[in-house]
């Protein structure tokens, strides 16, 4: 018997077990386990020093800058040096876990990025950084798309958004923490002393391999049902032994039998190709402004408003601070509003005040801090969701490698930001940068109306089979 994809429930005893829908649908009717938090909280923390690595170089150049004489052009090619690692790194690290697993691959972008922290405390001048901050962006390019697929992977239907935009939320956390760090290590220990931190990750490799478990969707998909059988049966027995109650479970979508691992053919065809370029697109412009503006801003307000680099660190953290109290509020509510609502109204609302900011003229650093952190805040909320988004629109042999190439557009317009950044400012003016943010976000808002469908309260099964 088979079961098509109707939408209507259907036993999960009915369909045979080698076809690996039954092993889904006990998967999809679990309750939050002890096994899944603690999963989620492992790879969470390495998600964490993750967005700590990738933001730390912000907190540093304000010293660097002075110290070794750099030109705008060499800081944005500094900053932008480890966007370019990221973006291999996406494309590789993505690529190689549809083929031998999250969790190994995983471990393996951690320590390169806990490594080469070690690397950029050595470094001796710009050249040299450059080659560090690459190398490093490798493993943090590789390690964020990989975890966020293993989490959705773990994740219900019902209340996925909250299940994993809390676990993303610490990335987040990670960006905002680099700010609080470097306030107060900086101007006292010196720019080395955010590398120094970056290296604490190469612990959480040991639990990574030894005490967590593969993605059972990824088990089933490469059809090692008997390990995924492992997997499940671990969890059902921690729901039960914690006194939950297990759902009778009821498959609402095919899972056929094992798949070949997708292609870039399947990745671009007629079913995906549209939610490629979808995503291609909310990748880059997205991150083109908010990476740009949480990079740039403690320079600015050091370089053109001659703030001190203590107060420039600081209102710098203010800015990621705000962003992170509405992260918290998107990952509470986007289950309610629906991913597609959410993003219209973040896009277009950020164009408001960073329109306004260029036509002030951006004359003063409050001006600067009280309309580019709303419009940062708003834009974060798109950019930390995307990896969800992602996940609900591509299928488990299509996810970790549709999130890598995605976010290798992140890492495009990560480096674009601070490039366009320099550029304009090099003509004399920072104003004009706002208003070339404010498009960006007007026309990504644009794509989101006229091409994105709501992925809100339905299995990954059904929303891409």
């Amino acid at each position: 018997m088979t079961t098509t994809l109707t939408g209507e429930a259907t036993r999960w005893d009915a369909v045979p077990m080698d076809d690996g829908s039954r092993l889904t649908a006990r998967l999809e009717r679990l309750p939050m386990t002890r096994h899944v938090m603690w999963a989620r909280g492992c790879v969470g923390m390495a998600t964490f020093f993750d967005g700590y690595t990738t933001i730390a170089i912000a907190y540093a150049m304000p010293i660097l800058a002075q110290t070794w004489h750099l030109t705008p052009a060499t800081t944005a090619a500094i900053i932008s040096s480890g966007y370019f690692g990221q973006l291999i790194g996406a494309v590789l690290c993505g690529w190689l876990a549809e083929r031998i697993g999250r969790l190994p691959v995983l471990a393996i972008a951690i320590g390169i990025f806990a490594v080469m922290s070690f690397g950029c405390i050595f470094a001796w001048s710009a050249q040299s950084l450059m080659l560090f901050r690459f190398l490093q962006g490798i493993g943090t390019g590789g390690e964020v798309p990989v975890a966020s697929a293993y989490v959705n992977e773990f994740s219900a239907a019902k209340k996925r958004g909250r299940f994993f935009l809390l676990y993303e939320l610490l990335f987040l956390v990670g960006l905002t923490s680099a700010g609080a760090i470097g306030l107060v290590m900086v101007p006292t220990f010196g720019w080395k002393s955010m590398f120094i931190v970056g290296m604490v990750p190469l612990a959480l490799v040991i639990p990574l391999r030894f005490f967590l478990f593969e993605s059972p969707r990824w088990l089933i998909g490469r059809g090692r049902f008997s390990e995924a059988e492992t997997v499940i049966a671990r969890l059902e027995a921690s729901a039960i032994k914690s006194g939950k109650t297990l759902a009778e479970p009821r498959v609402i979508a095919k899972v056929a039998a094992a798949k070949p691992v997708g292609s870039l053919k399947e990745l671009f065809g007629a079913f995906y190709g549209p939610r490629t370029l979808l995503l291609w697109i909310m990748w880059f412009g997205t991150y083109m402004i908010n990476n740009g503006l949480v990079t740039w801003l403690p320079t600015l307000y050091k370089t053109v408003f001659d703030m001190s680099v203590s107060k420039a660190i600081g209102w710098g953290f203010i800015t990621t601070g705000v962003a992170l109290v509405a992260s918290l509020i998107c990952a509470l509510t986007i289950d309610r509003v629906g991913r597609r609502r959410w993003y219209i109204g973040a896009l277009f609302f950020s164009v408001v005040p960073l329109l306004a900011l260029y036509l002030q003229g951006a004359t003063t650093p409050l001006a600067v801090l009280l309309l580019a952190t709303p419009a940062f805040a708003a834009m974060q909320t798109v950019t930390y969701s995307l990896y969800l988004y992602s996940g609900e629109l591509y299928p488990t042999r299509l996810r970790s490698l549709g999130a890598g190439l995605g976010s290798a557009w992140l890492r495009a317009g990560s480096m674009a930001g601070p490039w366009v950044i320099g550029l304009i400012v090099g003509g004399g003016s920072v104003a004009p940068v706002f208003a070339a943010f404010a498009g960006v976000a007007a026309v990504t808002g644009l794509v989101v109306l006229f091409r994105a469908p709501e992925t809100a309260g339905q299995p990954l099964e059904t929303l891409s089979p």
